[in-house]
Parts: C-alpha cells; structure tokens; sequence
C-alpha cells in the first residue's frame, strides 16, 4: 500500500496496457505515419479509422483499444504534441466536441459518470505522445473488476463494430 498525507491508496495494475504502449516506441524511433494523421488524411473510408465525425479543426474516432464501450478520442487535425501550440479556435473545436460526445454517449449508453482528459507525454501514459488527442470514456459503478489484473483479459461487451454503428448514427446528425 501507498500512504499518500496518512491515507493508504492501493494500486491496481494493468500490465496489459504496457503491450499497447510499448508498441508505439518503435513505431515513434522509426518515423511511422501516425494513424490520427492517417484517419484525418483519408476522409473516404472514416469507418475503417473508426472515425465517427470531422470538424472544421478535429476529429472524433473510436478507441481501437478501448477501457470501456464507448471510448473515444478527440484530436486535432494538425499533428503537434504540443497542448500549448494549437490555436484558440481548435482548442475550442476539441472542447465542443468533447461536450458533444459526453450528450452522444449519454444518450446511447446512459453511463454514470466520466473520464475526460489527455495524457500529454510518454511519462503521463501517453500511448501515442506525438499526437495530441484527448480521451472521453464513460464509466459505469462497478466496470472495474479482477480480470484486467489477473490475467490480462478486459471484457467489453459489445463489438467494436456494433459501437461504432450505434455511435455513428448519432454523430452523423451534427
């Protein structure tokens, strides 16, 4: 246990998650293309990115690998990793967006509560640090268990197929 101002925290370990992650350091050494920059660029085939919508400045897709049904990301067309270089007008594009994805969600799914937010650089978790991308995933009480910790399994019980179905004709009508 970790005693944080006389409070013991417990951790919980996701070691699956280090597969997903590590594979992205070879990928960053060997200049790759970037699979946001890849789905923004080839707007003729969104489903197959798990695109959902495009903005004038973002686009909004679903997490291949996702924590939860649901789990979206949000990132801006320009390709920085940097929260502080994007212009006002995309910064309030993503913000928007994410507002519209949180009534999206809602309305399919009904979830408790939410996670929104980023994780700007490899030593915050970033999975993907070279591109900035803002996560928005719906949380129900009780969607954590044992099974991520003890044998690196996750249960999502919907296919991704049938996530992006439901989404896509929600978001086709902003």
């Amino acid at each position: 246990m970790l005693n944080y101002n006389g409070v013991a925290l417990e951790r919980l370990w996701s070691p699956w998650r280090a597969q997903y992650i590590d594979s992205f350091k070879e990928q960053d050494s060997q200049g790759e293309v970037c699979f946001f920059c890849v789905a923004v660029s080839d707007f003729e085939h969104p489903r197959e990115h798990l695109v959902l919508h495009t903005s004038n400045h973002a686009i909004v897709m679903m997490n291949k690998f996702p924590y939860n049904n649901g789990h979206l990301l949000i990132a801006p067309k320009i390709h920085t990793n940097d929260i502080l270089a994007l212009p006002d007008e995309v910064f309030a594009d993503i913000s928007a967006l994410t507002r519209r994805c949180v009534g999206v969600l809602n309305d399919v799914y009904s979830p408790q509560g939410f996670n929104i937010g980023a994780n700007l650089g490899r030593a915050a978790g970033a999975g993907v640090p070279s591109h900035l991308h803002f996560h928005v995933l719906p949380r129900w009480n009780g969607d954590t268990n044992f099974l991520p910790v003890i044998s690196e399994v996750k249960v999502i019980s919907e296919s991704i197929n049938d996530t992006y179905l439901k989404l896509f004709e929600h978001c086709s009508r902003w």
